[in-house]
Protein backbone atom coordinates (compact mmCIF):
# COMPACT_ATOMS: atom_id res chain seq x y z
CA UNK A 1 0.00 0.00 0.00
CA UNK A 2 1.16 3.73 -1.10
CA UNK A 3 -0.63 6.83 -0.46
CA UNK A 4 -0.59 10.29 -2.63
CA UNK A 5 0.01 13.68 -0.86
CA UNK A 6 -1.25 17.15 -2.47
CA UNK A 7 -2.14 20.48 -2.82
CA UNK A 8 -5.35 21.55 -2.61
CA UNK A 9 -4.95 24.89 -4.31
CA UNK A 10 -7.70 27.20 -3.74
CA UNK A 11 -8.88 25.38 -0.78
CA UNK A 12 -9.17 27.46 2.36
CA UNK A 13 -9.84 24.71 5.44
CA UNK A 14 -11.25 21.26 5.87
CA UNK A 15 -14.81 22.26 5.85
CA UNK A 16 -14.19 24.15 2.51
CA UNK A 17 -12.89 21.10 0.91
CA UNK A 18 -15.49 18.87 2.36
CA UNK A 19 -18.44 21.02 0.70
CA UNK A 20 -16.35 21.30 -2.51
CA UNK A 21 -16.44 17.46 -2.70
CA UNK A 22 -20.04 17.37 -1.95
CA UNK A 23 -20.79 19.37 -4.53
CA UNK A 24 -18.77 17.21 -6.96
CA UNK A 25 -19.65 14.24 -5.77
CA UNK A 26 -22.68 12.39 -8.11
CA UNK A 27 -24.92 10.75 -6.04
CA UNK A 28 -23.74 6.84 -5.34
CA UNK A 29 -20.44 7.27 -7.75
CA UNK A 30 -16.85 7.92 -6.51
CA UNK A 31 -15.79 11.18 -6.79
CA UNK A 32 -13.50 11.49 -9.93
CA UNK A 33 -10.40 13.42 -9.59
CA UNK A 34 -8.06 13.82 -13.10
CA UNK A 35 -4.74 14.22 -13.11
CA UNK A 36 -1.62 14.22 -16.10
CA UNK A 37 0.49 11.52 -15.05
CA UNK A 38 -0.40 7.68 -14.14
CA UNK A 39 0.94 6.44 -11.43
CA UNK A 40 3.46 3.68 -12.06
CA UNK A 41 2.24 2.29 -8.50
CA UNK A 42 -1.65 2.22 -8.99
CA UNK A 43 -1.94 -1.25 -8.07
CA UNK A 44 -0.63 -0.35 -4.69
CA UNK A 45 -2.78 2.69 -4.49
CA UNK A 46 -5.55 1.12 -4.55
CA UNK A 47 -4.88 -1.19 -2.11
CA UNK A 48 -6.15 0.79 0.96
CA UNK A 49 -4.18 3.85 -0.43
CA UNK A 50 -5.32 7.64 0.25
CA UNK A 51 -5.19 10.18 -1.07
CA UNK A 52 -4.02 13.40 1.35
CA UNK A 53 -4.62 16.79 0.79
CA UNK A 54 -2.18 19.90 1.94
CA UNK A 55 -4.27 22.71 2.78
CA UNK A 56 -2.89 26.04 3.83
CA UNK A 57 0.65 24.40 4.11
CA UNK A 58 -0.44 21.72 6.39
CA UNK A 59 -1.84 18.13 5.64
CA UNK A 60 -5.59 18.17 6.78
CA UNK A 61 -7.73 15.75 5.03
CA UNK A 62 -7.04 12.57 3.28
CA UNK A 63 -9.92 11.00 0.81
CA UNK A 64 -9.90 6.86 -0.11
CA UNK A 65 -8.51 6.01 -3.08
CA UNK A 66 -11.43 3.62 -5.15
CA UNK A 67 -9.33 3.01 -8.12
CA UNK A 68 -7.08 4.52 -10.79
CA UNK A 69 -7.97 4.51 -14.32
CA UNK A 70 -6.43 5.37 -17.92
CA UNK A 71 -8.52 8.83 -19.62
CA UNK A 72 -8.01 10.73 -22.75
CA UNK A 73 -8.92 14.35 -22.28
CA UNK A 74 -11.54 16.53 -24.59
CA UNK A 75 -7.91 17.79 -26.30
CA UNK A 76 -6.54 14.28 -27.15
CA UNK A 77 -3.69 14.21 -24.25
CA UNK A 78 -3.78 11.39 -22.05
CA UNK A 79 -4.25 11.26 -18.62
CA UNK A 80 -5.19 9.67 -15.34
CA UNK A 81 -8.50 9.49 -13.17
CA UNK A 82 -8.17 8.92 -9.56
CA UNK A 83 -11.76 7.61 -8.15
CA UNK A 84 -12.04 8.74 -4.48
CA UNK A 85 -14.34 8.16 -1.57
CA UNK A 86 -16.30 11.57 -1.60
CA UNK A 87 -16.38 12.18 2.14
CA UNK A 88 -12.78 13.74 3.35
CA UNK A 89 -11.69 12.69 6.43
CA UNK A 90 -10.01 15.28 8.65
CA UNK A 91 -6.06 14.15 9.99
CA UNK A 92 -4.30 15.46 12.49
CA UNK A 93 -2.35 17.49 9.97
CA UNK A 94 1.45 18.54 10.16
CA UNK A 95 2.91 21.33 8.42
CA UNK A 96 4.45 20.42 4.60
CA UNK A 97 6.33 22.45 2.06
CA UNK A 98 4.44 23.77 -1.09
CA UNK A 99 5.26 21.14 -4.13
CA UNK A 100 4.15 21.05 -7.63
CA UNK A 101 2.13 17.83 -8.58
CA UNK A 102 1.36 14.75 -6.50
CA UNK A 103 4.14 13.12 -4.55
CA UNK A 104 4.25 9.43 -3.16
CA UNK A 105 3.67 9.29 1.02
CA UNK A 106 4.69 6.29 2.39
CA UNK A 107 2.25 4.46 4.73
CA UNK A 108 5.14 5.64 7.75
CA UNK A 109 4.73 9.10 6.82
CA UNK A 110 1.10 9.55 6.70
CA UNK A 111 -0.76 11.26 9.62
CA UNK A 112 -2.88 9.53 12.05
CA UNK A 113 -7.05 10.58 11.26
CA UNK A 114 -7.50 13.05 13.52
CA UNK A 115 -10.38 10.44 15.71
CA UNK A 116 -8.19 8.01 16.13
CA UNK A 117 -5.53 10.11 17.11
CA UNK A 118 -7.39 11.60 19.79
CA UNK A 119 -8.27 14.42 18.10
CA UNK A 120 -11.69 15.12 19.29
CA UNK A 121 -10.99 18.42 21.09
CA UNK A 122 -9.13 19.33 18.33
CA UNK A 123 -11.37 19.14 15.92
CA UNK A 124 -13.70 21.04 17.48
CA UNK A 125 -11.23 23.88 17.98
CA UNK A 126 -11.66 27.03 15.45
CA UNK A 127 -9.24 25.83 12.11
CA UNK A 128 -7.09 28.95 12.95
CA UNK A 129 -5.66 27.96 16.13
CA UNK A 130 -5.63 24.46 15.46
CA UNK A 131 -2.91 25.77 12.13
CA UNK A 132 -1.51 27.51 14.76
CA UNK A 133 -0.86 24.63 17.21
CA UNK A 134 0.32 22.65 14.24
CA UNK A 135 2.90 25.09 12.83
CA UNK A 136 4.31 25.08 16.40
CA UNK A 137 4.41 21.36 16.53
CA UNK A 138 1.82 21.05 19.66
CA UNK A 139 -0.55 19.04 17.83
Amino acid sequence: MIHLIKLAVGVRDFAHLAALQASRATAGQPLRYQTRNLPKRADELCDGGSLYWVIGGIVQARQKILGVESATREDGTRCAVLLLDPVPVQVAGHAKKAFQGWRYLEPAEAPPDLAAAGGAQAAEMPEDMRRALVGLGLL
